[in-house]
C-alpha cells in the first residue's frame, strides 16, 4: 500500500538505500529473500487486534510463528551480525512479582501465560509466548539477538 509508505519512501536517501518487502507472517522462509545480505534484522510488528474472535489464530500464531519465521531466516544469513525484536511491556508485567527499583527485568523476566489466557489479555499472552519462543530460538542456533519491549 503506497499511502502507507509514503513517509519512508521520502526519506533522505530512500531512493539509494530503502528496498521495501511484501512477505506472508506465517509462511516459512517468506523472509529468506528479505533478509539475505543484511548485517541486522529489526522485527517491530505483531499483530493486534481488538474483539477477537480466535485468539491462536488472530493473535497467537502470528506473533510466535512469525517471530521464528524471521528468526529461521536469519539462521540461514551468515552476514547478520545481530536481531532485535520489539517486544513489549505486556511481555513482562503480569507476572504477580512486585516490580521495585532494585528489580531487574531481564529475558528471564515474563509475563505468567496461565494468567494471561485466564484473563483473557491475548495481546499480552502473545507477546509473551513469541519473546519466549524467540530467545529459545536464538540460543539454540547462536544468534545474537536482543529485545526491547517498550511500554
Amino acid at each position: 500500500d503506497r499511502k502507507k509508505s509514503e513517509h519512508l519512501l521520502a526519506l533522505d536517501g530512500a531512493k539509494e538505500r530503502l528496498r521495501l518487502f511484501k512477505a506472508q507472517l506465517l509462511d516459512e522462509g517468506a523472509f529468506d529473500s528479505v533478509v539475505d545480505g543484511c548485517v541486522g534484522v529489526f522485527h517491530t510488528a505483531s499483530p493486534f487486534y481488538h474483539n477477537i474472535k480466535d485468539p491462536q489464530a488472530e493473535m497467537l500464531d502470528p506473533a510466535v510463528k512469525g517471530t521464528l519465521n524471521v528468526l529461521r531466516s536469519c539462521a540461514k544469513v551468515p552476514s547478520i551480525k545481530r536481531v532485535v525484536i520489539t517486544s513489549s511491556i505486556a511481555a513482562t508485567v503480569y507476572n504477580g512479582r512486585p516490580l521495585g527499583p532494585d528489580v531487574v527485568v531481564d529475558e528471564t523476566w515474563f509475563s505468567d501465560p496461565a494468567f494471561c489466557e485466564k484473563s483473557k489479555l491475548w495481546y499480552m499472552l502473545s507477546k509473551t509466548l513469541a519473546e519466549e519462543a524467540a530467545w529459545k530460538f536464538a540460543k539454540e542456533n547462536g544468534i545474537d539477538m536482543v529485545t526491547i519491549n517498550p511500554g
